[in-house]
């Protein structure tokens, strides 16, 4: 799905990694390494100062904003939901390009487990839980490939967060999505995960599979973090 060659984007450098169809791959690391710097460039929020991006083997620049955007979808800690209703919400990236059906509705909010009476629910009324529900069905209403998660149960209390994990692995399962999430909840990395990338000061430090990477750090640096 993904190839990078050499990104340099401050403050990562020299990132390469390739990342498969059907994979769920947890990107963690310290503050500040740079792992929302890394989704920002898979979604085209940012680009990169140097090295190259593949997307399904094509460069990433050769993909509109707008068809990336729609393969490759973004759901940050904040849900950033537009004022109005759920339905305004979901609808919105469908509606652009003429490819909204009234019926996916009610079929997103399934997928999300809220009932469809929300659908007629101003945003400004939900709980963060809900919320991010919402951001959640907003982004598969595009049926996405891809899903970049950054965060997003760390502002969820340990009972809402445990539920919107269930939602997570139920939609990866169903829709065969490909998975990149940003955690620093090790649990919740090893329930999500099949493999991990961890970064520090810029750099991938160590790439491999999960639990075993948690496990048996190959690197001082991981076997560092994972002590603090």
């Amino acid at each position: 799905m993904f190839q990078l060659k050499h990104v340099y984007q401050d403050p990562l450098e020299d990132i390469n990694f390739t990342m498969e169809k059907n994979e769920k791959v947890i990107l963690f690391g310290p503050s500040g390494a740079g792992k929302s710097t890394l989704l920002f460039l898979l979604n085209r929020l940012s680009d990169p100062q140097k090295g190259e991006i593949y997307f399904k083997g094509e460069p990433i620049e050769n993909y509109s904003i707008t068809k990336l955007r729609k393969e490759v979808g973004l759901v940050l800690q904040s849900p950033n939901l537009f004022p109005g209703t759920v339905l305004d919400n979901i609808k919105y990236g469908p509606s652009l390009s003429g490819e909204w059906n009234d019926k996916e509705g009610k079929k997103l909010m399934e997928y999300v487990q809220l009932p469809s009476s929300y659908l007629n629910r101003d945003v400004e009324q939900l709980s963060g839980g809900e919320m991010q529900r919402v951001s959640l069905a907003r982004t598969l209403a595009n049926s996405p490939d891809v899903l970049l998660l950054d965060e997003p149960t760390s502002a969820l209390d340990y009972r809402t967060a445990e539920e919107i994990e269930e939602v997570l692995e139920e939609l990866i399962h169903e829709h065969s999505l490909t998975m990149l999430m940003v955690t620093h909840n090790l649990s919740q990395a090893r329930r999500l995960g099949d493999r991990g990338l961890f970064i520090a000061d810029g750099h991938l430090q160590e790439d491999g599979p999960f639990p075993d990477m948690l496990d048996h750090p190959k690197t001082e640096k991981l076997s560092q973090f994972l002590e603090d």
